[in-house]
């Protein structure tokens, strides 16, 4: 009977740390699509714009830069990102995707840039908010040096 609850208490430990959330590796996924939102906002002062392009890109990706931050700083401190906030950041990315269908950009290299930081700020966004919804506890990493 000691040899079935050792089974089981491995497996009940193996399922706990499957489900557990590294938040390092989480904190770099924040942090990358905070980069696209400021990617974003510098866009429109790269390429030829339209004011409604510089508009849309710097408000579109402030609160993005700003969503994805606040999700860091959570993980940072060994907490779960917001799933909440999360799925935010990945409307707003969506909606930075297809913005260049609907507002008029200015030049052909803005719309495909911000097509791309909508599509890197989505996807990564998604990723962040699943895992943070699967996850139980986060996984507590060695100290750093």
């Amino acid at each position: 009977m000691s040899n079935t609850n050792t089974e089981t208490g491995r497996d009940a430990e193996s399922t706990r740390n499957r489900d557990a959330l590294n938040t390092d590796t989480m904190q770099w996924v924040s942090a990358i699509v905070a980069l696209a939102g400021l990617g974003l906002v510098a866009y429109p002062f790269m390429f030829e714009s339209t004011e409604a392009a510089i508009w849309n890109d710097t408000l579109t990706g402030t609160a993005i830069f700003l969503l994805s931050g606040y999700n860091f700083v959570r993980l940072s401190r060994n907490r779960l990102a917001s799933v909440g906030v999360a799925s935010l950041a990945t409307l707003l990315g969506l909606w930075a995707l297809v913005s260049p269908a609907v507002i008029e950009m200015g030049s052909s290299e803005l719309a495909t840039a911000t097509a791309a930081g909508g599509l890197i700020a989505a996807a990564l966004s998604a990723y962040n908010a699943y895992a943070n919804s699967k996850a139980d506890t986060p996984e507590h990493a060695p100290a750093r040096a």
